[in-house]
């Protein structure tokens, strides 16, 4: 007998008796055509239009894969704007998602930016006036004692990856309410795209539990719920019963929690990362692009991560993230934690974090500078600024997550040339219009010195002569291969060794382009060679899970590393039509 895959209420994907995969379909007609996961649009069979009832529905022609990924992109290029652009691949991802893949992958580091960051910034603060199809799952307040039934709503019953926010802290645009759902979609299209996660084991979840934005509960038109932000207990109780219904509707899904604001997010992770396999990308994610993209960096300097002073501004879930993966990284080049965390300075809209300073949280009071650790240092305030902790510590390298369009100043770039050539400064704030700098200034400031990398993408610099190249610091390096190498190894926790494990195949990866190019170094691979790189993640990630005796999956535990790599490689989903058949509960025709 044939195998039989059950994925959803409305089909079945199943082997031939030669094992070749089809899909069962339990709709027909119009139903069928509105299914994005099985709409061909023009690409039915002669077969396939007469069994499933579309003769009639649909043009006459029966176009190829490639006619169809030819006229979408051609259309795709009518569009004026980025906003339109990202609009339009949504709305063919909402009725035809294997070609939105196809397209997608075709054309990636093109359509990156687009659907992703800094685009998708645009289209999360347009959400509810651009609304147009239901995608993922939104829970509300109201919903808190019904998300066990509610979940039964979701046709897909084999969700491997889930991405959850509560949109308080998105990208650098603050609380978004409703519209974070966006965020959700598009990480979720690259977990597809570059990852190789199947669209049918995916799933977006807003967890709308209001929005402190009065412009937005006075809206009218804003979809979300009207209402101030839940707090305390009353949100615990809410996040509690959803990470339960989730974890026995979908007893394999890993959770991405997505865009939570700086104290709710560390929280959220630590309460639930032992409960269900989950991580926060804006923490663990940014610090594993960031730790990556600085040992890169050192490398081109032909130094080391130990040689460096790092400058983290912002101290939020990104810039502790990004501090805590700093220190990790210089634990493993052979210091000890006190030598690692006295080469970290982090600063807030205070200045330095010292002991005595207002409102500090716990994420950040292991990163504390007491009063003594800045003896000597030339500073007017009670707390040293931005400029001044630079020149003080003697920073060689400069990372931004505030969202302060403009922050690093010409003046503090300059004097980190007192301290090295070869400054390393990242300003990696998205979207690209709440960049810290410009990488063109940078590179002018320093007379060419500069390492650079931003969150946004930017061309490459042109300057006396020479090419600079700007590195895209994008978390879409870790995340896709980071999660895909955990639903492959079915981890039971997302261990820091794992995601440690996913920053040094970055790196490592970029050494080899680097070497393999012989054009103009990066401290980050092109966004075209994403796929690959993911796939490279997913191996080490699994492996590690191995390591770390969280791999739930026993099979992946016996298997060595030639055969996790191909066994990874044959199950990341391509975007292919598979051939549809009318199903009548006869699995052997």
């Amino acid at each position: 007998m044939p195998k039989s895959l059950p994925v959803s209420r409305y089909y079945d994907v199943k082997r031939d008796a030669q094992g070749q995969r089809f899909i069962d379909v339990h709709v027909t007609g119009l139903a069928l055509l509105q299914n994005p996961l099985l709409n061909k649009t023009t690409a039915f069979t002669a077969e396939e239009r007469l069994s499933l009832g579309l003769e009639g529905l649909i043009p006459p022609h029966m176009s190829t894969f490639e006619e169809q990924k030819q006229r979408t992109y051609l259309r795709y290029l009518q569009c004026s704007t980025d906003l339109e652009k990202h609009e339009y691949l949504r709305a063919l991802q909402d009725r035809n998602e294997v070609l939105f893949f196809a397209v997608l992958e075709d054309h990636l580091e093109e359509m990156l930016p687009i659907i992703y960051t800094p685009t998708v910034g645009e289209a999360v603060k347009n959400y509810s006036g651009n609304y147009r199809y239901p995608r993922g799952f939104t829970v509300s307040r109201s919903d808190i004692g019904r998300i066990d039934d509610m979940l039964e709503n979701v046709s897909v019953n084999d969700v491997r990856m889930i991405v959850a926010t509560d949109s308080s802290a998105i990208l650098g645009l603050g609380d978004q309410g409703f519209g974070g759902m966006a965020i959700s979609i598009g990480k979720l299209s690259l977990y597809t795209a570059a990852g190789g996660v199947g669209p049918d084991k995916t799933l977006p979840v807003e967890l709308d539990v209001g929005t402190n934005r009065q412009d937005l509960i006075d809206d009218p038109l804003y979809l979300g719920s009207h209402h101030k932000r839940l707090t305390g207990s009353e949100y615990d109780e809410f996040l509690d019963t959803f990470v339960e219904a989730v974890a026995t509707r979908y007893t394999k899904a890993i959770i991405q929690w997505e865009d939570f604001s700086r104290g709710t997010a560390f929280r959220v992770l630590e309460r639930y990362r032992k409960v269900v396999p989950s991580f926060n990308d804006d923490i663990q994610g940014t610090g594993a692009m960031a730790l990556a993209g600085l040992i890169s960096a050192a490398r081109l300097k032909d130094e080391g991560l130990k040689d460096q002073v790092f400058v983290i501004v912002g101290a939020g879930a990104a810039g502790i993230g990004v501090a805590t993966a700093i220190r990790q990284g210089l634990m493993q080049e052979g210091l000890n934690y006190e030598d690692a965390n006295a080469r970290i300075y982090v600063v807030d809209r205070y200045g330095l974090l010292m002991d005595g300073q207002p409102d500090l949280e716990e994420q950040q009071l292991s990163f504390v500078r007491p009063a003594a650790a800045v003896a000597g240092w030339a500073y007017a305030g009670e707390y040293p600024t931005l400029h001044e902790t630079v020149t003080g510590a003697g920073a060689t390298a400069l990372l931004g997550f505030t969202g302060v369009p403009g922050l690093f100043r010409q003046e503090t770039v300059e004097a980190m040339l007192a301290h090295t050539p070869r400054p390393i400064v990242f300003p990696l704030s998205n979207p690209s219009s709440h960049v810290e700098a410009r990488p063109a200034d940078l590179i002018h400031w320093t007379r060419g010195g500069a390492v650079v990398a931003s969150g946004s993408p930017f061309p490459d610099v042109e300057y006396e002569g020479g090419r600079y190249a700007v590195g895209q610091g994008n978390n879409a390096f870790i995340f896709p291969g980071l999660g895909f190498g955990a639903v492959v190894s079915r981890a039971r926790e997302i261990t820091d060794n794992m995601v440690m494990a996913a920053a040094l195949t970055l790196a490592d990866y970029t050494a080899e382009h680097n070497a393999r190019s012989g054009g103009v170094p990066r401290v980050y691979p092109p966004i075209g060679e994403l796929r690959e790189l993911s796939v490279r993640v997913a191996v080490r990630v699994a492996r590690q899970a191995i390591v770390d005796g969280v791999c739930a999956e026993r099979r992946v535990r016996a298997m060595d590393d030639a055969t996790l790599e191909a066994v990874i490689r044959e199950r990341a989903w391509e975007p292919r039509y598979l051939p549809l058949r009318r199903g009548d509960g006869d699995d052997e025709r």
